[in-house]
Parts: C-alpha cells; sequence; structure tokens
C-alpha cells in the first residue's frame, strides 16, 4: 500500500474556549511517510487556476450559518458574539466578494436543513465533505484539512520520523483510531502502545514512556502550545495526509445545485490565499501549525 496526497478532515476533539483565549493570545501538503516537515500554513490552491469573479447580480449579502461551540473553528465570546476561524473566514470572503454578511447561530443537526429550506445561503461549520452530506448539500473545494503528525520530546535522539527511524520505537495512539490503522500500513515495524484516549497518549509521551505520538495535529497542536505540555515535546515530521484514513477534507456547503454561490465561494477561497490573507487567518488561530 502507498500512501496519496489528499485532503483530510475529521472533527478534533473539542477545545475548552477558555483554554482556547488564553492560548490564542500569541498572535504543501505532505503524503507518506516520507512527509517532510513544514511550520508554514497550508495553501490548498492553486494560483494559475484562479478563475475569473463570477457575475453576483442581484447577491446582495451571503448569510452564513454556524455552530457556537466548536473552539478554535466556531464559539461566543462572553459576551455572546460569535468569533472564531470559520466565522472570521465567512467575513473574509463576504469582504473579498464585496456583499454584506451575516452569520447566525444553528444547532450542528440543523445546519444543512437551513439551506434547504432556504434560510441560509451557506454553512461554514468545519462540514465533512462525505458521501452523506454531499447527498444533501453542494461542497466548495476543501478549505481545510487535518493531518496526522508525530510529536516526540524536545530531548529526543531521534532526528526523523520515518519507518525506518521509528522501526521496533514505541509509538503512543488511540486504540482503534485512523491514526492507528494509518501506522499499521506505513510504519508496520514501529511497537505501537494504543491507549483509550489522547490525554493517556499525551501523558504517556510526555513523560518519557513512549518515543512519539501520532495522532490529531490539530488537537495536537494547542497541547504543544499550551501549558499543560509545558514544552516537553514538539512535532517531528509529516504532515501525513490520506483521505483513504483522514478523509476528504472541510468545506463550505451550500444548497443542492446552488452553482453559481459555490462557484463564487471557490473564487473569494482562491483569492484569500493569494493575497496571503488565508495564511494570516489560519497563523492567528494556529500558532503552532498543525503543518
Amino acid at each position: 500500500m502507498t500512501a496519496t496526497v489528499a485532503n483530510a478532515w475529521y472533527r478534533l476533539p473539542r477545545i475548552c474556549a477558555a483554554a482556547f483565549l488564553l492560548m490564542a493570545g500569541a498572535p504543501a501538503q505532505a503524503a507518506g511517510p516520507a512527509a517532510a516537515e513544514t511550520t508554514a500554513a497550508p495553501d490548498f490552491w492553486d494560483p494559475a487556476h484562479i478563475a475569473q469573479k463570477p457575475d453576483l447580480h442581484g447577491l446582495r449579502q451571503l448569510r452564513f450559518v454556524t455552530e457556537d461551540d466548536y473552539p478554535p473553528f466556531n464559539f461566543a465570546l462572553p459576551d455572546g458574539r460569535l468569533t472564531g476561524f470559520n466565522v472570521e473566514l465567512a467575513k473574509a470572503i463576504c469582504e473579498e466578494l464585496d456583499l454584506g454578511c451575516t452569520i447566525q447561530r444553528r444547532r450542528w443537526d440543523l445546519l444543512l436543513p437551513s439551506l434547504e429550506d432556504g434560510g441560509a445561503d451557506a454553512a461554514i461549520a468545519s462540514l465533512a465533505i462525505t458521501p452523506e452530506h454531499s447527498a444533501v448539500a453542494d461542497f466548495t473545494a476543501p478549505y481545510y484539512v487535518t493531518p496526522g503528525r508525530f510529536a516526540m520530546r524536545v530531548d529526543t535522539t531521534l532526528t526523523t520520523a520515518s519507518p525506518e527511524a521509528l522501526q521496533d520505537r514505541l509509538i503512543a495512539v488511540v486504540a482503534g483510531s485512523k491514526h492507528e490503522a494509518y501506522l499499521n500500513a506505513f510504519f508496520p515495524k514501529a511497537k505501537l502502545s494504543p491507549f483509550e484516549n489522547e490525554d493517556l497518549a499525551r501523558a504517556a509521551l510526555k513523560s518519557g514512556r513512549v518515543n512519539a505520538l501520532f495522532g490529531d495535529a490539530i488537537s495536537l497542536s494547542y497541547w504543544l502550545n499550551g501549558a499543560e505540555a509545558a514544552g516537553c515535546c514538539a512535532f517531528k515530521g509529516g504532515p501525513y495526509v490520506d483521505a483513504r484514513f483522514f478523509g476528504e477534507g472541510a468545506g463550505i456547503a451550500v444548497k443542492k445545485g446552488a452553482k453559481s454561490l459555490r462557484l463564487a465561494l471557490d473564487y473569494a477561497l482562491a483569492r484569500l490565499a493569494e493575497r496571503g490573507a488565508y495564511a494570516e487567518l489560519y497563523l492567528k488561530y494556529f500558532p503552532v501549525s498543525p503543518f
């Protein structure tokens, strides 16, 4: 089996909003086990293929819906205002398209139905592009992916995270996870140490009971940047991305058949990436980049 370059997304464990606000005070995808480490913001758009701005005649504003309890992507501040990566990205899209913008709260199970009943134009809430979701809504190209990554203690003697370097090394992983399946496929000679949850796996790495931890790069990035890790560890190698294990990515959902709107959103996302606005927003919310 060989790894492929593909987008990946799944919903990460929830991060406490208060903890996120403290951590956020500080201001090329890779495939397979041979991937190289990078700390830059990812770029999912080819600047050579940015289409011309679609005709939005008759459209004066975009009505987005999102959740309010999924930090750092979308959550409510103490005063009730919505914020987060998805929320700020939605506002940037409206500005790019020179449209008015409203962003309203919806329960997770009401996000896609609100498109069908005309209550909203688009849903931006880290929605995975899955066959189930695509059966009831159309999606932009992925604007976000979640790679798998290794974390190791900063005092490790390992210089890489290749299959050869990790041969016979003990790697913490959540039991039954897609990360465990990925290691079984591409790091067959490593010794896996499955744990019931991420907290236990991280504690094992921090204490030095394992040589490495492989898991969700987003939640790992916040742990590495937080007080709990206390500077013990850092990313090593990766990122690793494979749709067969990690999914197809997160997109902005629109009503089935809303082609003009979907193309307009794709155009705006590509333009934000070209201008560097996407990277700036990304690094604001992910100071320790998952990539």
